[in-house]
């Protein structure tokens, strides 16, 4: 089904981010037609003038031209951090490729994550940015998972995309979230990934709010035998899993001969073999 498309004016595309790592974020879009099941900001739904579920609607932002760009030098700015950047819509409305045009010479540096391979149209525009990063988020191989959670690009074409870019020699990251427990084969995915990016990133799955019942409804009709292990982590909040899981990534990672790191640790450098890092 083809998202309701409308116009939204705004004044401003740079806000000040929260975000660790982030000094702005840019949102070009309003929603996300790639509709994942498990998105934290599906509760942006409930103030969307279309009136549909998330994923049914998206609303492209159009704003005055940013004033004096060359006072973001050196400053993170993140493109997204509540949509997708390089979802369906940016291939015609172009916001996305319009803000980088904008921002070009500007010494900024860019972090843009993504589930798509559209990223692959501004490859040379995102190469004049100084240590710009492209993460793409995997949290399966999958493909039939993946269908049940989303709408975005297969996974063989983010992981063809993050190849191209890494050959290309922009600084290149896989961000395995959410982690469903029982499902995400965390190990599988890093040595799939391990030469072809820079930084390996793991995060786990919250469940809160109205997506919380999605996910228990799909795991009770789709993954049965996985209920108990999701009622015990989320509803009576044992966290064995998640130390376990921790335990592991640093398992896999000395296997692998590559560096690990808690999150909110120094980050490891973006050179040599991968870093897993663990926000868990």
């Amino acid at each position: 089904m083809e998202p309701v498309i409308g116009v939204v004016p705004v004044r401003q595309i740079l806000t000040k981010s929260k975000l660790p790592g982030a000094d702005y974020a840019v949102n070009p879009y309003v929603g996300c037609a790639h509709a994942c099941r498990y998105c934290f900001a599906s509760f942006m739904a409930r103030h969307s003038v279309h009136g549909g579920p998330w994923g049914s609607f998206v609303d492209v932002k159009y704003w005055e031209p940013v004033k004096r760009p060359g006072a973001y030098a050196g400053k993170r700015i993140l493109l997204s951090s509540v949509t997708d950047p390089y979802q369906p819509a940016e291939a015609k409305y172009r916001r996305t490729r319009a803000f980088l045009e904008s921002m070009q010479g500007s010494g900024c540096r860019l972090s843009i994550l993504t589930k798509s391979d559209l990223v692959l149209r501004d490859l040379d525009l995102i190469r004049t940015f100084p240590g710009a990063e492209v993460t793409w988020s995997v949290n399966t191989l999958d493909e039939a998972f993946r269908r049940d959670m989303d709408r975005a690009a297969s996974i063989e074409r983010r992981l063809a995309a993050m190849r191209t870019f890494h050959e290309a020699g922009v600084v290149t990251g896989c961000f395995i979230a959410p982690v469903f427990p029982g499902i995400t084969d965390v190990r599988a995915i890093i040595r799939r990934v391990r030469d072809r990016c820079r930084c390996i990133e793991v995060d786990g799955l919250n469940l809160r709010g109205p997506y919380a019942r999605t996910i228990f409804a799909y795991i009770a009709a789709r993954r049965p035998a996985l209920l108990p292990l999701y009622e015990d982590i989320y509803r009576k909040g044992n966290g064995a899993y998640w130390a376990h899981l921790r335990e592991e990534l640093a398992a896999v990672a000395a296997e692998e001969g590559l560096p690990f790191a808690e999150g909110g640790s120094p980050r490891p450098r973006w050179d040599g073999a991968p870093a897993v890092v663990s926000y868990l």
